[in-house]
Protein backbone atom coordinates (compact mmCIF):
# COMPACT_ATOMS: atom_id res chain seq x y z
CA UNK A 1 0.00 0.00 0.00
CA UNK A 2 1.28 3.37 -0.94
CA UNK A 3 1.88 5.83 1.65
CA UNK A 4 -0.82 9.23 2.13
CA UNK A 5 0.65 12.42 2.63
CA UNK A 6 4.25 13.54 3.72
CA UNK A 7 7.12 13.68 0.98
CA UNK A 8 9.69 11.51 0.90
CA UNK A 9 13.25 11.93 1.76
CA UNK A 10 12.60 13.48 5.24
CA UNK A 11 10.32 16.81 4.04
CA UNK A 12 9.10 16.80 8.02
CA UNK A 13 11.89 17.67 9.09
CA UNK A 14 13.45 20.30 6.89
CA UNK A 15 9.90 22.01 7.26
CA UNK A 16 10.71 22.20 10.91
CA UNK A 17 14.33 23.62 10.65
CA UNK A 18 12.41 26.02 7.64
CA UNK A 19 9.81 27.20 10.23
CA UNK A 20 12.64 28.20 12.72
CA UNK A 21 14.76 30.15 10.34
CA UNK A 22 11.45 31.84 9.59
CA UNK A 23 10.43 32.62 13.21
CA UNK A 24 13.76 33.95 13.45
CA UNK A 25 14.00 35.73 11.01
CA UNK A 26 11.11 37.41 11.88
CA UNK A 27 12.16 38.41 15.33
CA UNK A 28 15.24 39.87 13.96
CA UNK A 29 13.09 41.66 11.26
CA UNK A 30 11.08 43.48 14.29
CA UNK A 31 14.46 44.11 16.49
CA UNK A 32 15.91 46.00 13.47
CA UNK A 33 12.70 47.76 12.35
CA UNK A 34 12.65 48.76 16.16
CA UNK A 35 16.10 50.10 16.20
CA UNK A 36 15.70 51.82 12.58
CA UNK A 37 12.48 53.58 14.75
CA UNK A 38 15.04 54.45 17.05
CA UNK A 39 17.84 56.39 14.86
CA UNK A 40 17.47 59.88 13.63
CA UNK A 41 18.84 61.29 10.35
CA UNK A 42 20.09 64.99 9.69
CA UNK A 43 20.33 66.98 6.18
CA UNK A 44 21.19 70.70 5.51
CA UNK A 45 20.50 72.45 1.88
CA UNK A 46 21.52 75.62 0.90
CA UNK A 47 25.04 74.84 2.28
CA UNK A 48 24.16 74.49 5.30
CA UNK A 49 21.74 77.09 5.69
CA UNK A 50 18.68 74.61 6.25
CA UNK A 51 19.18 71.25 8.45
CA UNK A 52 16.45 69.10 8.87
CA UNK A 53 16.35 65.93 11.48
CA UNK A 54 13.87 62.99 11.07
CA UNK A 55 13.23 60.07 13.20
CA UNK A 56 12.71 56.71 12.21
CA UNK A 57 9.60 56.65 12.41
CA UNK A 58 9.09 58.98 9.88
CA UNK A 59 8.80 62.22 12.19
CA UNK A 60 10.09 65.28 11.16
CA UNK A 61 12.01 66.05 15.21
CA UNK A 62 14.09 69.57 14.21
CA UNK A 63 14.15 71.95 11.51
CA UNK A 64 16.67 74.41 12.01
CA UNK A 65 17.45 77.87 9.80
CA UNK A 66 20.20 80.30 9.50
CA UNK A 67 18.97 83.63 9.99
CA UNK A 68 20.30 84.49 6.30
CA UNK A 69 18.12 82.34 4.97
CA UNK A 70 15.00 84.28 6.15
CA UNK A 71 14.13 86.46 3.38
CA UNK A 72 10.73 88.11 3.71
CA UNK A 73 11.02 88.30 0.13
CA UNK A 74 12.37 85.40 -0.92
CA UNK A 75 10.07 82.87 1.12
CA UNK A 76 10.13 80.54 -1.81
CA UNK A 77 13.78 79.66 -2.23
CA UNK A 78 13.41 78.53 2.11
CA UNK A 79 10.74 76.64 1.24
CA UNK A 80 12.29 75.01 -1.59
CA UNK A 81 15.70 74.82 1.01
CA UNK A 82 13.30 73.03 3.61
CA UNK A 83 11.89 70.29 0.85
CA UNK A 84 15.55 70.01 0.02
CA UNK A 85 16.75 69.15 3.64
CA UNK A 86 13.71 66.80 4.56
CA UNK A 87 13.48 64.67 1.39
CA UNK A 88 17.67 63.95 2.01
CA UNK A 89 16.97 63.29 5.24
CA UNK A 90 14.13 60.77 4.22
CA UNK A 91 16.34 59.38 1.49
CA UNK A 92 19.13 58.60 4.05
CA UNK A 93 16.35 57.02 6.20
CA UNK A 94 14.89 54.96 3.74
CA UNK A 95 18.60 53.59 2.37
CA UNK A 96 19.30 52.51 6.13
CA UNK A 97 16.46 50.78 6.57
CA UNK A 98 16.88 48.83 3.27
CA UNK A 99 20.67 48.63 4.23
CA UNK A 100 19.28 46.49 7.63
CA UNK A 101 16.89 44.80 5.96
CA UNK A 102 19.00 43.47 3.25
CA UNK A 103 20.99 41.95 5.92
CA UNK A 104 18.34 40.18 7.60
CA UNK A 105 17.22 38.83 4.48
CA UNK A 106 20.38 38.22 2.58
CA UNK A 107 19.05 39.97 -0.66
CA UNK A 108 16.32 37.63 -1.08
CA UNK A 109 14.28 39.63 -3.70
CA UNK A 110 10.67 38.04 -3.41
CA UNK A 111 8.62 34.68 -2.67
CA UNK A 112 11.19 32.07 -3.18
CA UNK A 113 14.38 33.71 -3.43
CA UNK A 114 17.06 32.00 -1.42
CA UNK A 115 15.20 29.65 -0.18
CA UNK A 116 17.06 25.99 -0.39
CA UNK A 117 14.06 24.09 -1.80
Amino acid sequence: MAKRGGFPGGMPGNMNNLMKQAQRMQRQMEETAKELEEKEYTASAGGGAVTVTVSGKKEVTAVKLSEEVVDPDDIEMLEDLIVAATNEAYRQMEEDSSQAMAKLTGGMGGLGGGFPF
